[in-house]
């Protein structure tokens, strides 16, 4: 057998004397790696080190195949039950006329409702940095439109020449 990610199999073992458990559970107590291994290729079964930093070692006489065919499976259904949550971005300007708020707004709704975390984002261009506040009163009313789904993870930032905020859906959904 070879070793597998920090697991070590039969021969692999460098310790010389090893508490060992059976495949019942059963405590076969401390043995030399020499008769562990008898034991395990007695009862047709790997020994594996389960514990290697106790003092002694603990082994395992156990099919370690099958063990880490479940291990596999038990981490396939994990990521299959695990949700992807990405975030999308919303462009919006200091000058943002209604209808086009509007627009950007549905489109976050969607997102938020989809499960998706929202960034909106103001990108300010020329003279309009030097009104900073404007930006920062769009984002708080977009943040304010949306507080029925959404919560605002991160206030209204700057960063460079753009302001950021961001939301994520609320967790009682």
């Amino acid at each position: 057998m070879t070793i597998a990610k920090d697991m070590f199999v039969n021969e692999n073992i460098r310790a010389r004397e090893i508490r060992v458990i059976d495949s019942e559970g059963e405590q076969l107590g401390v043995l030399s790696k020499d008769e562990a291994l008898a034991k395990a290729e007695d009862a047709n079964l790997d020994l594996v080190l389960v514990s290697p930093n106790a003092k002694p070692p603990v082994a395992r006489i156990m099919d370690y195949g099958k063990y880490r065919y479940e291990q596999q499976r038990k981490e396939r259904e994990q990521r299959q039950n695990s949700k992807q949550i990405s975030l999308k971005e919303v462009r919006l300007s200091p000058t943002i006329e209604k209808n086009d708020f509007d627009t950007k707004l549905r489109q976050a709704r969607k997102f938020l409702e989809k499960g998706d975390k929202v960034k909106a984002s103001i990108r300010f261009r020329g003279r309009a940095i030097t009104h900073k506040e404007i930006g920062r009163e769009v984002l708080e009313r977009f943040a304010e439109e949306l507080k029925d789904i959404a919560e605002v993870e991160q206030k209204p930032k700057m960063e460079g020449r753009s302001m950021f905020l961001q939301m994520a859906p609320t967790a009682d959904k």
